[in-house]
């Protein structure tokens, strides 16, 4: 089988290093290209900055673009991985015949931000923000939001919301929940990378959560969803408590989040068709009293068969992110990846080759 190598440098397919690194490009012995979600950039920014710095031979350059690009790229070979907070299904993995492994690499959560002057608290019951997500309440003084908000001087002005308009795995995981949570959010909208969302008046659509978090800026009155470390990094304020299962609201944050994904189950089994273990797990709805409710890992994807210098880079690489990567996780708004599932990690990246 003829191994993928990514034989065209980054000015050749028009991308630009998101990574500053030490040195030139021609001191690098071996290149790594990625692609893919833009949930996790910050984190990885960091981490592929500073592997390539203690790895003088190797150059890791990531393009953030969104999960469904990412996956693209892979199934392309236009990229040596990839990262998407969908993982991949089984279509998707079929359609690379090298196969994949695909690993939890960190974890977060999905905040919604909004723009209301003078409204530093916002509470937002688990029936209400699927039902704006969907269209069906629209303006701010709504009962429902005013019930959840006594005190509060809510405006009586339409709600504009903001939506990723590329292909996303935050919209993923976000609707995911909500479609979960809220049967006609389901019927209306629906689970998907690229969702049906409205074509209402008040939806804006955004790429990417920089896209995102620009036009709830601009917007008075706007509402939208990003990741909560990009909202920590751009030191958002107005950030909404969410409803949970347990019927308390909560805020996003470490503790929060991992009481949200300490009921993640990862299945016994492989991949379809493959040796490599299954680590593909969602928690749509959290239980418990302290859990954010909408948390979620986001994966690194690869080749199995891989040209094997770059594959013995690659399983360096994640050794990286598993060990020392997780221990800037909590500064940067990310979820430390539980001990029992580094290990998962480490041992199905052996099957990187």
């Amino acid at each position: 089988m003829q191994k993928p190598t990514f034989l065209k440098s980054a000015l050749a397919v028009g991308l630009v290093s998101m990574v500053a690194l030490s040195g030139t490009a021609s001191a690098a012995d071996i290149k790594l290209n990625g692609s893919g979600a833009s949930f996790p950039f910050p984190i990885y920014s960091k981490w592929f900055k500073d592997f390539s710095k203690a790895n003088k031979g190797i150059r890791v350059d990531y393009q953030s673009k969104g999960s469904g690009a990412g996956i693209q790229d892979l199934i392309n070979h236009t990229v040596d991985f990839a990262a998407s907070d969908a993982a991949m299904n089984d279509e998707e993995m079929a359609k690379v015949e090298e196969g994949v492994v695909l690993l939890p690499m960190t974890a977060g959560e999905v905040v919604i931000i909004y723009n209301l002057d003078g409204v530093e608290e916002l509470k937002l019951p688990r029936d209400v923000y699927p039902a704006i997500f969907s269209g069906e309440i629209t303006q701010w003084n709504d009962p429902k939001i005013a019930a959840a908000n006594p005190g509060v001087d809510l405006p009586d002005e339409t709600i504009t919301v903001v939506t990723r308009s590329d292909s996303s795995g935050t919209s993923f995981v976000f609707t995911g929940h909500l479609s979960n949570i809220s049967a006609d959010f389901k019927a209306a909208v629906g689970q998907g990378k690229a969702p049906n969302w409205p074509s209402a008046a008040n939806f804006v659509a955004a790429p990417k959560n920089d896209g995102v978090t620009a036009q709830v800026q601009q917007n008075k009155g706007a509402i939208g969803y990003v990741e909560y470390g990009y909202a920590k990094l751009t030191k958002w304020k107005q950030v909404a408590l969410l409803e949970n299962k347990s019927g308390n609201f909560v805020a996003a944050g470490p503790e929060s989040g991992a009481a949200a994904l300490a009921s993640a189950e990862f299945p016994e089994g492989t991949l379809p068709n493959s040796d490599v273990p299954n680590l593909i797990a969602w928690v749509w709805d959290p239980a418990g009293a302290d859990a954010y409710p909408i948390a979620t890992f986001t994966w690194m994807l690869f080749y199995k068969d891989q040209d094997d210098d770059k594959a013995a880079a690659l399983r360096k690489l994640v050794g990286y992110g598993v060990e020392e990567g997780q221990k800037i996780a909590d500064s940067m708004g990310y979820i430390p990846l539980p001990e029992n599932v580094r290990e998962k990690v480490l041992k199905a990246a052996e099957h990187i080759q």
